[in-house]
């Protein structure tokens, strides 16, 4: 990973805002934008990993976040923030027009398909490693 000032800093609030929270193997949810994060090849791509679920699954939002980082990373962490009411494929398509959140994405979705990670049916990870495969799918697609 690389470590700067920037990326001390997002660790810390990620570190933070994901407190108490676990993923569904039962693992300290910070452990995976800390395994994306060391995947990245650039300062801001390591920000936007540690960052990529803050918005989406916690309450800091992304005003909160752009007060401190470059709009560099807060676009990608915005594109990495899938919302509600936004079709996953319209979402996926949004995310690969920008290099920091393709980064981040294909390593998120790297790191997700380890179903290892879960103690889960195998009807389970039969769907997800469709809906991952779909999803790197229409990343590298000009579709």
């Amino acid at each position: 990973m690389i470590y700067t000032p920037l990326t001390v800093r997002a660790m810390n609030i990620a570190y933070s805002a994901h407190h108490g929270q676990y993923d569904k193997g039962g693992v300290p949810y910070i452990f995976h934008p800390i395994h994306v994060a060391e995947s990245m090849t650039t300062e801001y791509a390591v920000c936007a990993a540690l960052l990529h679920d803050v918005v989406e699954d916690t309450d800091i939002s992304l005003a909160d976040l752009e007060i401190v980082f470059p709009p560099e990373v807060t676009k990608a962490v915005s594109l990495l923030t899938h919302r509600p009411d936004q079709n996953y494929a319209d979402y996926l398509r949004a995310i690969r027009n920008d290099s920091i959140a393709l980064e981040v994405k294909l390593a998120d979705i790297a790191h997700n398909s380890d179903l290892t990670r879960l103690d889960a049916a195998p009807e389970l990870h039969d769907r997800l490693s469709k809906k991952y495969a779909e999803a790197i799918r229409i990343l590298n697609s000009h579709e």
